[in-house]
Parts: C-alpha cells; structure tokens; sequence
C-alpha cells in the first residue's frame, strides 16, 4: 500500500520564480516593442503630407519664365549647358517631366547627387527657376 504525504508549498520553487520573472519582462519588452512600431508607422504615414514652409512656399509662389532663365544663366550653365543640354551635369529639358517640383527643389536646395552642389536659393527666385525649367519642355 501506498502512503500519501501532504506537502504544503509556501514560496515557489526558484524555476518557477524565475519563469514567472520572465514571463513578466517578456510582455513588458513586446508592449515597448509594440508601441516603438506603432510610433514609427505613425511617423512614416503622417511625415510625407506635412511640408516644410519653404517647400509650400516655393510651390504656391507664380514663377516668371524670364527671371528664372536668368538664374539659370548665372548659376546652372557651367554645369548644365546654355540650352540646358547637359555639360557636367545632367541634361535639364525634360526634368520636369521626369521629376516633380518637389523632388526638384530638394535637387536644387540639398544637392543630392555629387558633384551638384546645394544652392540657398528664396522660395520666389525658385519658383522662377522651376518656370524656366517647365518652359523647356514646350
């Protein structure tokens, strides 16, 4: 015959403790994880529709043809060709086409591909040049 002998357990054993430990870090490490991720995405989604005042500027702004040849004349045709052609730099005439304003004034403000440098340029005289360079296409 088999006897039977009560065993009362007043503190946990230490693998349990220690799981438990775990268990509980592990789902405080996963919410933090969660809500980097969940502010991440928020980031990523929200960022693309909120423009800088210069972009909006720029954009908004009526650019003259005429003002905008001769910033090109002054600043872009050592690189870029009198007609726009290419020289150094990239043929222009059909930028417009390819690229969108934006992209071309983050070209033009951030220089993004060498040797092209970065020009400070007031969101008028840029709004002129993005005229000047729509006015290739035609």
């Amino acid at each position: 015959m088999f006897h039977a002998v009560e065993v009362f357990v007043t503190e946990p054993s230490s693998t349990a403790a220690v799981s438990s430990f775990l268990k509980g870090n592990l789902i405080k490490f996963l919410l933090a994880i969660f809500a980097i991720v969940c502010l991440g995405s928020f980031v990523w989604i929200v960022e693309p529709f909120k423009q800088e005042p210069y972009l909006n500027a720029a954009l908004n702004a009526n650019g003259s043809i005429q003002k905008g040849n001769r910033l090109f004349r002054m600043n872009c045709v050592s690189c870029h060709g009198i007609s726009a052609q290419g020289l150094v730099g990239p043929e222009l005439n059909k930028t417009t086409t390819q690229l969108s304003d934006k992209k071309i004034i983050k070209q033009v403000t951030q220089g993004l591909t060498p040797p092209m440098p970065s020009f400070e340029i007031d969101s008028q005289s840029m709004a002129d040049l993005l005229a000047y360079m729509h006015s290739l296409n035609e």
